[in-house]
């Protein structure tokens, strides 16, 4: 049951945490969702599972009796999903912003409104919601309803019909885990290593130092010195000046720490590490390793999109599958998938001498080669090309005597 209220306050904890973003580092950096996204690693990673999702086509399809499947084009779904899945929304742009928030935070989701008019009928708009407006509760009964706090200040609580809710890795089923408090180390120390470079080299890459004399100086001394001494050396317009000393006085740089020394090697390790949390591999981010070539970088892409991106996949089509269609559209043989066979693909040519091998051994159909490819079944294509030399010599059909053993024949499915 939909409702909607002004609500003075939010009573649960963790949107208040969220909002008041409190989950600190041992680093001594303040790590929310807002200050991930200023890691560089962070927000590359969350891009790279952000634009996959969005960039890999997304349509309905139906299945037809043949085995093969159509996109859906005349239900009112596909334009949704294909399209734009709300007014002034593409689906690029909403899929992206879903990514986002399943990348940071495990969680994402849409308002439902399923009677939008569309070409004199009714269609589902999805309208997102950012995961620190919503709340998700488990009822006695089992049943899930969710508090959404909107940004004028109303509140609404709607069931879970009404609610799209995509989630990532979860212990209770009810949400999926809080990534960003999860991994507050790895993004806090990436955060600070960061800080510390910005802040040596606003310093004009130099190490703070002593300034010492024989004299004896006031207070009020000692301060004038320093602040005469880092307006003209410190800082970046100030590098590389020439420093004149006098008085006595001596200028001793402190010495360059070992963990300063290292601080790329500190940086390349925390993108690393952050990369792991994010289950992607560094070289999608930029980070490629210095003996990586084209035929290993290959099978990375590989590696990523099988094992970075297709859980992802998977989560969203049989979440679009569950809430977006009934049980009679299941049944009917409608279906949500990401086109990612395109992505799985090697070179034209390395795909073209396995389909050969394969179909000439018998161990392909024409029509299996072309489920592969995302192409339908024609008749006649269930059928296997097999030499003669590898057929039962006992066959009644068999030729004898033909010095062109090896010419491929047609045999149909099942045959030895």
């Amino acid at each position: 049951m939909v409702g909607l209220e002004r609500k003075s306050a939010i009573t649960r904890s963790d949107l208040l945490l969220d909002l008041l973003g409190t989950a600190g580092a041992k680093s001594g950096v303040a790590v929310t969702w807002e200050t991930a996204l200023q890691a560089a690693s962070a927000i590359a990673c969350a891009r790279v599972i952000a634009e996959g999702i969005a960039q890999v086509p997304l349509k309905l399809y139906r299945r037809r009796p043949d085995g093969g499947s159509d996109a859906a084009t005349d239900h009112p779904l596909y334009a949704v999903l294909h399209s734009s899945p709300a007014p002034g929304i593409t689906s690029f742009e909403w899929r992206e912003t879903m990514g986002l928030h399943l990348a940071m935070q495990n969680r994402a989701y849409c308002l439902i409104n399923r009677s939008a008019p569309f070409r004199g009928q009714s269609r589902i708009e999805l309208h997102p919601l950012t995961p620190q407006q919503v709340v998700a509760t488990r009822n006695p009964d089992w049943s899930i309803t969710y508090d959404v706090h909107f940004d004028n200040g109303n509140y609404g609580r709607y069931s879970a019909d009404q609610i799209l809710h995509f989630k990532g890795p979860s212990w209770t089923s009810i949400e999926g885990l809080d990534g960003i408090r999860l991994a507050r180390e790895a993004i806090g120390l990436a955060l600070a290593t960061e800080e510390h470079g910005a802040r040596q080299f606003s310093n004009g890459a130099i190490l703070g130092g002593i300034l010492s004399t024989d004299s004896i100086l006031s207070a009020e001394q000692s301060k004038q010195l320093r602040e005469s001494w880092e307006a003209s050396q410190i800082g970046l317009k100030n590098a590389y000046r020439t420093a004149v000393l006098w008085g006595g006085m001596k200028w001793t740089p402190r010495a360059q720490q070992n963990d300063q020394a290292q601080w790329i090697e500190v940086r390349r390790f925390q993108v690393a590490e952050v990369c792991r949390f994010f289950r992607v591999l560094p070289i999608m981010i930029g980070e490629a390793a210095n003996t990586a070539t084209y035929a290993s970088s290959e099978q990375m892409f590989l590696a990523h999109v099988v094992h970075t991106m297709g859980p992802w996949f998977a989560r969203l089509e049989q979440r679009l599958d569950m809430q977006l269609l009934t049980a009679e559209e299941r049944s009917d043989g409608y279906f949500c998938k990401f086109s990612v066979a395109g992505l799985l693909r090697g070179s034209h040519k390395d795909r073209a001498e396995f389909y050969r091998t394969l179909y000439g051994i018998g161990a392909l159909a024409p029509n299996e080669i072309r489920a592969y490819e995302d192409l339908n079944p024609y008749d006649g294509g269930e059928k296997y090309r097999v030499p003669l030399n590898m057929t039962d010599p006992s066959a009644e059909d068999a030729e004898d005597g033909d010095d062109n053993s090896n010419t491929p024949q047609l045999a149909t499915e099942g045959a030895p």
